[in-house]
């Protein structure tokens, strides 16, 4: 193939790579595929196609010999995207959102009935050690290393943390999510996690209006697949680490821009946005900043927009700056619909923070906390398996 080459169109790129169209532009955001735009649409350079191509033939994983097993795909009975709709345990995400309070939607996942009234529950002594470590921290901590030093303040609050029994975890499971936002608030009684965690987030208790959509961003953010976050406690759980290291280590893979803080970067950009700038600016300024793909948009697992954003995003109106935000989000839709990325959940979170008048990396923190519980159920899962089944093997390609 020589220099000359014709332009493939998407069609004809996607079909080379052997994924949908809307994968191929999950490339160009990420900027792993680079595109020309002109009157006759999008094109691609075929050399770049091609090689991108071999690259991810030689990422494909071997079948591994015994000790091992196949990375990338993992049995799970908590999450599933079908449809463009998430369900949890074979319930619609978007419906527990609207119905249940995230304390009974946790405890569900860890094997309770779920009912309306259940509030998850920790002793002060053991947000007090976590309290201890965490006024040692200076203020330029964020919130996620907040959390860290937290989850570790909890665990040496606990003479039983090294357990590793399953029928531990939903107490360690409840420590940790009830434990979390009391330790990172201010000392006083909070009926729910989602209270406690808004009084950490803005110092005060909230109206019914963010009530519910905190309680709905949640509820949400509760589990979602194979996150690599999710992936890395389940590491840790396969070599029988104990629910708080679990935890920890999936807060080590979590605080990423490209995964667990990116809605701190979609916050910016509403809020630029919100201010008066014009969409088309301040998505251009958010690339030349980060230098990376457009923060809040593109989610390969559905077709159209992320289901948790489509839903949360409904609870944002009734906000302080819920129209404004809403405007805003919109008009950064209008300006990405030719790349065909729709919002995602990030988007959401960083519109919840923004509308409520919360720091920009409250949805970071919020994330954190109801992802916990999900990391939680995924390590019950994984004590049920063979120990260390997700010690892989590695193949060497340096000199010899």
């Amino acid at each position: 193939m020589d220099a000359d080459a014709p332009r493939l169109t998407a069609a004809q790129a996607a079909s080379r790579l052997g994924v949908k169209p809307q994968s191929l532009y999950a490339y160009v955001s990420r900027g792993w595929i680079t595109r020309v735009r002109d009157a006759n649409g999008s094109s691609f350079d075929p050399l770049e196609i091609e090689a991108f191509a071999s690259q991810r033939a030689r990422r494909t994983p071997a079948v591994t010999s015994a000790g091992g097993a196949p990375l990338m795909v993992l049995d799970t009975d908590i999450a599933l995207i079908e449809d463009d709709r998430l369900y949890l345990r074979g319930r619609a995400a978007d419906d527990l959102a609207r119905e249940y309070a995230f304390d009974a939607v946790a405890a569900w996942l860890w094997g309770e009935p779920l009912r309306a009234q259940r509030r998850l529950g920790v002793g002060e002594e053991t947000v007090d050690a976590a309290r201890a470590l965490l006024a040692h921290l200076p203020a330029t901590a964020s919130w996620i290393d907040r959390a860290v030093v937290a989850v570790r303040g909890l665990a040496i609050a606990d003479p039983l943390r090294d357990d590793v029994d399953v029928s531990a975890l939903p107490r360690v499971g409840e420590a940790i999510v009830a434990g979390l936002p009391r330790a990172l608030g201010p000392v006083g009684a909070a009926p729910t996690v989602p209270d406690a965690l808004w009084r950490a987030l803005s110092g005060r208790a909230p109206s019914p209006a963010e009530r519910a959509a905190l309680n709905a961003a949640m509820v949400l953010s509760i589990d979602h697949d194979l996150a690599v976050s999710t992936f890395a406690g389940r590491i840790a759980a396969s070599a029988r680490a104990s629910g708080y290291a679990v935890v920890t280590a999936a807060l080590g893979a979590f605080d990423s821009p490209l995964h667990g803080t990116a809605s701190v970067a979609a916050a910016q950009l509403i809020d630029r946005v919100a201010a008066g700038a014009p969409p088309e600016l301040a998505i251009r300024t958010q690339l030349q900043t980060l230098g990376r793909r457009v923060p809040g948009f593109g989610q390969p697992l559905y077709a159209g927009i992320d289901a948790r954003a489509a839903c949360l995003l409904e609870f944002i109106e009734a906000l302080p700056q819920g129209p404004v935000v809403l405007q805003a989000v919109d008009g950064l839709r209008h300006a990405m619909r030719s790349t065909r990325l729709q919002p995602n959940v990030d988007l959401a979170l960083g519109a919840l923070a923004v509308a409520a008048d919360l720091p920009h990396d409250a949805g970071a923190l919020v994330f954190a906390v109801a992802r916990s519980a999900g990391w939680i159920a995924h390590a019950q899962r994984e004590y049920e398996e063979r120990p260390l089944r997700l010690r892989p093997h590695g193949r060497y390609t340096g000199p010899r």
